[in-house]
């Protein structure tokens, strides 16, 4: 039987920031409804120059579906084995499809590659299909801080 589509995550280039840019603002639009926060947040509000300079300075995935982006990640690798991830998001005609459980696969495999031991990232506590989730990838929640004016959990995942 012949591939029906064709499926690939790669670093991204600059050539993809307005497909991240789409894909983050709709992810993070959801993010605010389920986690019952103001749409005024840092990853609403990033510009084309931000995006440039996480692709330049972090690791940056974006998975494709025939070509067409569909999700991005993006990952700080910091010294002594830590590394924070931030802005995850699918589109959402593709969620619940395994593309972010693929592009954190991909992130679990980079972080190894890295000689990462912990992995960090934020999530709105309300955000229960988040937390849900981060769990089912191995992550825990380590504390939940009201830093932003609502609870986020900083959740952690550790590498052996």
């Amino acid at each position: 039987m012949p591939n029906l589509y064709g499926f690939e995550v790669k670093h991204a280039t600059v050539n993809e920031i307005d497909a991240i840019a789409e894909i983050t603002r709709a992810a993070f639009l959801k993010y605010c409804e389920a986690a019952r926060i103001s749409t005024d947040i840092e990853a609403l509000n990033e510009t084309f120059d931000d995006i440039r300079r996480d692709i330049e300075n972090k690791e940056v995935y974006v998975a494709f579906i025939d070509n067409v982006p569909v999700g991005s990640v993006r990952i700080e690798i910091l010294d002594g084995g830590l590394a924070h991830l931030s802005r995850f998001g699918v589109r959402e005609d593709q969620r619940n499809n395994g593309i972010g459980k693929i592009l954190m696969n991909v992130v679990d495999n980079r972080m190894k590659l890295h000689n990462v031991k912990r992995l960090e990232l934020h999530t709105a506590s309300w955000a229960l299909p988040l937390v849900r989730f981060y769990y089912g990838r191995g992550f825990y929640v380590e504390s939940v801080e009201n830093s932003r004016g609502y609870p986020r959990a900083l959740m952690v995942k550790e590498y052996k």
